[in-house]
C-alpha cells in the first residue's frame, strides 16, 4: 500500500462544520499559478482520475436493484482479494511495518497560512483498481513542491543496537549456569525470549543471558564492563531496549491473565478464548481480543434491541436470509418493534455491533494498510519552514493538549470502500440469496459500523503509533545529549573565577581552587567562567576590554562561556542549602557555573536533568520512560567515570551503579565515624551493604591512597595516622569474612575485586609487581606479553575470558588518577571577542554543539548567539565512521568546524553547514 502521509492546516472556528465542508474550504487550488512537476502531474491525474470514478459511481446509489452496478463491483474485489491473498508472509510483515516507520525525507510547502507535508517512506505501487489514492473529500491536496533527494542523515537507519567495547572477538553463545528460569512469570503461549529475540534484534542467547542477569538484580552498567561475553559486547543503550521490550512483554502477559480472570467472572470465557489471549504479543492484540466482550454505554442501542429479541432476527440475516421476514417480528404494541422502520434500526444496531466487536474484521483492517494516506488536519497559524514528522508530531500533540489545535485523522475514501467491500463480499457475505432490502440494511451496518467505531479505532492507532516513535526518538535525543554533556572532560589544577552576570543585582563571583571553594578574589585566578544568561554579552566584553589591557598582568587569563541553565533552580535546592548553608543563593549559582567546567560531572548530576538545557519537548513525552531512561545515563555516566570514594559528595555516590540514597548516607555516616576507607574491601563493612550490593558497585569506587593521606592528615583522626605500608590488620565483617586495613594498589583501577587474584596470577607470569602500575615498563612488558601469546592463549592459562583479561591488562597499564573523560571535549577558552556583525557568508569557523533537535543541531561560535546546523547540512559524509549510524550524528560538546551561510540580523538567526567534526 502507499505509505503516504498529507498534514493540511487549516484555522480553527468556533462553530464545527462538517468534517467535508471544513476540509474543503481551506484546501487550494491545485492548478493555481504552479507549474506542473513530475509529483505534480501525478497528484492531478490521481484527482481526474477520482473525478471519473466518482461520476460512473453515482448512478449506482439511486438503482440499488439493478444486477449491473453489482456486476462490476464483483470482479473489483476479487482482485483486490486475489492480491491480497497472493502475498507472502514476508510481504504482509513488510506492510504491516509500514506504519511504525514515518522516519523519512519531507518537503514543506506553504501557501497562507496552509501546510502540507509529504511523506513517502516506501514506494509501494498502488492497486491498479484503485486509482483514487485522495482524502474523503471531494477537495484534491495542493500539490507538493518538488525538491532534490535530501542528502542529510535521516532516521531511516536503525539506532545500533550492539556497540563493541573492546578489541575482542565477536562474542559467541554462553549460557548462565542457572537452574531457574528467569521469565517464568510470563505464562504465555509463546516462547518470552524468542518474542523478545524478534523485537529486538538481539540475538536469542543473548536475550537469555540479559534476562537472566537482570533476574539477579545487575545493574546496566555492571553488565556493560564485567559480564561483556554474556551480553555480546552490547552498549548501555541496547541493553536497556531489551530490558523495555523485556518489561512490556511482562506487561502483556499481566494484561492478558487480568482479561482471562475478568471474562471467567463473566462466564463467557472459552477455552478458545483463552487461547486467544495467550496467544497475543502485544496490548493492541488483547485489545483486539477483548473488544468483542467489553460493555459500554455506546452500544446501548444493540443491547436495547437485543433485549426486544431481534439478535436471532440479525442472525438469519446472515445465515438464511431466504427464509427471513422482518414484517413477523412487528409487534404494534411493543416500543421498538411497533413498525417495520423501527425493527430495522435494531437489526441494523445489533448488525453494527457485531461487526465493530468481530476479531477476523479489526485484524483485516489493522493489517491492511488502514492508515496509508491518512490525513492529519489542524489548526495551526501561519508557519513556514522545512520540519521533521516526529518532531512535528509532538508540536501538534502540544497545540492539541493546550486548546490551541485541533487535530483529527482523516482516511481516504478507498479505505472506506475497500472495507466495505471485503464485509460484503467476505467476511459478512450472506449464506444464501437476501432481498434488496435486507442488503440495503446490512450495507447500511457495515458502513455505520465502520463510521462509528473502525475509523475512531483506526485513527487512535494510527497517532499512538506516531507518538510512540516521535518520544522513543525524543527520549534517546535527550539520553545522548546528556551523556555527552556529562562526560565532558573536567579542568584540573586551575583556579577558576565563576561569574553569574546580571543587571539589577550585578555580576556575582566565586572563586574556585583546585580543590577547596574561596569566596574572594586573590591573584593567582587565570581562568574565568562567564554564565550565559542574561547580561552575558556585557560581562564579556568586560573581561575582554581587561585583558586587552593587560589587566591581569603577568597572569595570563582566558575566559569561556558556559550554559548556566538550572544554575538557578539548583542554588535554592535543599542540596545547595545542605552545602553552602550560609550562603546568598545568588552566590551559589556563581559557584555552581564555575564548578561546571571545573568537572561537570560532579556538578550537574546534582540538577533535574531536565533543567540542563538539552533535547527538545521533554514535557511532551512519557515522563516515566524519561525519568527512567535519564536517571540510567547518570549511574552510567557516574560508573563508568569511576568514583573516589573518600572525596566525592553524597549526591554523586548515590548515583553509583548498585548503590540508592539510603546506602550512600550509610557510606558517608561510616566515614564519619570510622574516617576514609582505606580499600574496598572495607565497604563491607557498611550497615545495608550486602554481598550483591557489593559485588555491582565495587568496581566503580577507587580508593587513591594521595587522598587518603590528606584525609587523615586534616581530619584530625589520631587512630588513623598509619603507615602505608602496614601489616595486614583485619576485622570480622558479619557475612562478608574479613576486611584488611591494608592498601591495595588494584583499587585504584578498574579492576574488578572478583578478578583481583587472575591479575595477580597475570602479574606473575610476566615478572611485574602491582608497584608499576601504570609505569612504561610495565606496559611494555604486557603489550610484549600479548603480542607474542596473543589473549586468547593467555585467558585459558588463567582460565578466565578474554574481555576480563583485556579489562585487566586496561587497569595495570592506565596511569594513576587515569580519567576516561580525557579524550572528550574540554570548554573552550578565548581572549577576544566576536559579534555577529563580524559575520559574513561563507566564512569558516569552529564551534561547539551546545544543544540538538530532531531538526538540526545549535554550535556556539563565539558571538554570543548560537547558529543552526539544519539537519540537510548533517550528511554522512561529514561525519567520522563511528557516528554515521548515529540519529543525527551529533552532541553537545563536540567540536566541529562550519561554514556560514546566512546571518540574519534583523531575526537574530544564523544558519551554519557543517564542514567536519574536529577530534
Amino acid at each position: 500500500m502507499l505509505d503516504e502521509i498529507k498534514l493540511v492546516s487549516c484555522y480553527r472556528t468556533g462553530n464545527q462544520r462538517d468534517d467535508s465542508e471544513e476540509l474543503e474550504e481551506w484546501l487550494p487550488n491545485i492548478n493555481e499559478g504552479k507549474t506542473k512537476g513530475r509529483h505534480q502531474r501525478g497528484t492531478v491525474e490521481m484527482a481526474e482520475r477520482k473525478k471519473v470514478t466518482k461520476r460512473v459511481a453515482k448512478p449506482k446509489e439511486p438503482k440499488p436493484k439493478e444486477p449491473k452496478p453489482k456486476a462490476e463491483r464483483k470482479p473489483r474485489a476479487a482482485r483486490v482479494s486475489k492480491a491480497k491473498k497472493a502475498k507472502t508472509k514476508t510481504e504482509q510483515q513488510t506492510e504491516d511495518a509500514v506504519l511504525p516507520k514515518p522516519e523519512s525525507q519531507q518537503h514543506v510547502t506553504v501557501k497562507e497560512e496552509r501546510l502540507s507535508v509529504n511523506l513517502s517512506s516506501h514506494n509501494a505501487a498502488v492497486p491498479e483498481d484503485m486509482p483514487h489514492e485522495c482524502p474523503s473529500s471531494s477537495q484534491h491536496f495542493p500539490k507538493v513542491k518538488k525538491e532534490e533527494p535530501d542528502d542529510s542523515f535521516t532516521f531511516d537507519e536503525p539506532a545500533q543496537k550492539k556497540q563493541r567495547t573492546t578489541n575482542a572477538a565477536q562474542g559467541r553463545p554462553i549460557k548462565l549456569k542457572s537452574g531457574n528460569s528467569c521469565v517464568e512469570d510470563i505464562e504465555m503461549n509463546w516462547d518470552p525470549i524468542q518474542v523478545l529475540a524478534e523485537k529486538t534484534g538481539v540475538e536469542q542467547w543473548v536475550c537469555a543471558n540479559i534476562a537472566q542477569l537482570f533476574q539477579e538484580e545487575n545493574t546496566i552498567p555492571f553488565m556493560v564492563r564485567y559480564r561483556k561475553e554474556l551480553i555480546n559486547h552490547m552498549d548501555a543503550d541496547a541493553v536497556r531496549d531489551v530490558q523495555l521490550t523485556l518489561e512490556e512483554l511482562r506487561s502483556v502477559a499481566k494484561k492478558s491473565k487480568s482479561v482471562s480472570q475478568t471474562l471467567k467472572k463473566e462466564g463467557v470465557l472459552t477455552s478458545e478464548l483463552e487461547m486467544a489471549l495467550k496467544n497475543c504479543t502485544t496490548a493492541g492484540d488483547i485489545d483486539h481480543v477483548y473488544a468483542p466482550y467489553k460493555k459500554g454505554s455506546k452500544l446501548s442501542k444493540a443491547r436495547r434491541a437485543k433485549e426486544l429479541g431481534l439478535e436471532p432476527v440479525a442472525l438469519a440475516l446472515l445465515q438464511a436470509p431466504q427464509t427471513l421476514d422482518l414484517h413477523s417480528s412487528i409487534q404494534p404494541n411493543t416500543k421498538g418493534l411497533s413498525t417495520l422502520d423501527e425493527v430495522t434500526t435494531g437489526v441494523q444496531e445489533i448488525l453494527t455491533d457485531m461487526i465493530a466487536k468481530d476479531k477476523e474484521t479489526l485484524t483485516h483492517r489493522t493489517g491492511g494498510g488502514g492508515t496509508d494516506g491518512a490525513l492529519l488536519c489542524l489548526a495551526l497559524c501561519r508557519l513556514s519552514l522545512q520540519v521533521t514528522l516526529l518532531f512535528q508530531t509532538l508540536a501538534i500533540n502540544r497545540g492539541e493538549n493546550l486548546k490551541i489545535l485541533t487535530v483529527k485523522v482523516n482516511i481516504p475514501d478507498w479505505v472506506k470502500n475497500d472495507f466495505c467491500r471485503w464485509c460484503i463480499n467476505v467476511r459478512w457475505r450472506p449464506q444464501g440469496f437476501a432481498q434488496p432490502e435486507l442488503m440495503t440494511i446490512l450495507k447500511n451496518a457495515i458502513e455505520d459500523s465502520y463510521r462509528r467505531f473502525i475509523l475512531p479505532f483506526l485513527s487512535r492507532g494510527y497517532r499512538t503509533k506516531l507518538t510512540a516513535s516521535a518520544e522513543k526518538e525524543s527520549i534517546a535525543m535527550f539520553v545522548r545529549n546528556l551523556r555527552q554533556r556529562l562526560l565532558m572532560c573536567p579542568v584540573r589544577g586551575r583556579v577558576i573565577m565563576g561569574v553569574d552576570p546580571g543587571f539589577h543585582h550585578g555580576c556575582k563571583i566565586a572563586i574556585l581552587s583546585p580543590t577547596i571553594t574561596f569566596y574572594f578574589f586573590f591573584n593567582s585566578c587565570q581562568t574565568i567562567v562567564i554564565g550565559n544568561g542574561k547580561a552575558c554579552r556585557e560581562t564579556e566584553a568586560f573581561f575582554t576590554d581587561l585583558i586587552k589591557q593587560r589587566f591581569f598582568k603577568p597572569l595570563d587569563v582566558s575566559y569561556c562561556i558556559t550554559d548556566e541553565a538550572g544554575a538557578s533552580i539548583y542554588s535554592v535546592s535543599p542540596e545547595a542549602v545542605k552545602e553552602m548553608p550560609d550562603m546568598d543563593p545568588n552566590l551559589r549559582s556563581a559557584v555552581s557555573i564555575g564548578r561546571r567546567v571545573q568537572d561537570p560531572l560532579a556538578e550537574l548530576i546534582k540538577i533535574d536533568p531536565k533543567h540542563i538545557g538539552i533535547g527538545t519537548y521533554q514535557h511532551d513525552v512519557s515522563q516515566s520512560l524519561l525519568r527512567a531512561a535519564l536517571d540510567g545515563v547518570v549511574q552510567e555516566c557516574v560508573s563508568f567515570v569511576g568514583v573516589d570514594i573518600n572525596i566525592c559528595s553524597e549526591t554523586l555516590m548515590r548515583h553509583i551503579a548498585g548503590l540508592n540514597a539510603g546506602r550512600a548516607r550509610s557510606i558517608m555516616e561510616w566515614k564519619e565515624k570510622n574516617g576514609p576507607f582505606l580499600n574496598r574491601e572495607q565497604l563491607k563493612l557498611v550497615k545495608g551493604l550486602g554481598p550483591k550490593s557489593f559485588q555491582q558497585c565495587a568496581g566503580f569506587i577507587r580508593i587513591n591512597p594521595e587522598t587518603v593521606r590528606s584525609s587523615i592528615d586534616s581530619g584530625g583522626n589520631e587512630g588513623l595516622k598509619v603507615p602505608l605500608k602496614q601489616t595486614a590488620e583485619k576485622k570480622k565483617v558479619k557475612g562478608s569474612g574479613s576486611a584488611s586495613n591494608q592498601f591495595n594498589p588494584l583499587d585504584q583501577t578498574c579492576i574488578h575485586p572478583e578478578s583481583y587474584s587472575i591479575a595477580l596470577r597475570f602479574l606473575s607470569q610476566i615478572g611485574g609487581s602491582l608497584d608499576q602500575m601504570g609505569s612504561a615498563v610495565l606496559r611494555q612488558s604486557i603489550e610484549s606479553s600479548v603480542k607474542n601469546r596473543g589473549l586468547d592463549v593467555l585467558d585459558k592459562s588463567l582460565d578466565t575470558t578474554p574481555e576480563t583479561l583485556q579489562l585487566i591488562v586496561d587497569g595495570l597499564t592506565q596511569p594513576p588518577g587515569f580519567d576516561i573523560r580525557q579524550d572528550f571535549e574540554q570548554a573552550d577558552f578565548k581572549r577576544e571577542i566576536v559579534s555577529m556583525n563580524d559575520l559574513h557568508d561563507g566564512m569558516v569557523l569552529t564551534g561547539r554543539v551546545t544543544n540538538t533537535a530532531l531538526f538540526g543541531a545549535f554550535v556556539d561560535i563565539g558571538v554570543g548567539r548560537s547558529g543552526l546546523i539544519p539537519k540537510r547540512f548533517i550528511t554522512p559524509d561529514k561525519l567520522p565512521v563511528d557516528q554515521r549510524r548515529r540519529s543525527l550524528a551529533l552532541g553537545p560538546g563536540e567540536r566541529v568546524e562550519v561554514r556560514v551561510m546566512n546571518v540574519d540580523l534583523q531575526r537574530n538567526r544564523i544558519t551554519l553547514d557543517l564542514i567536519r567534526v574536529l577530534r
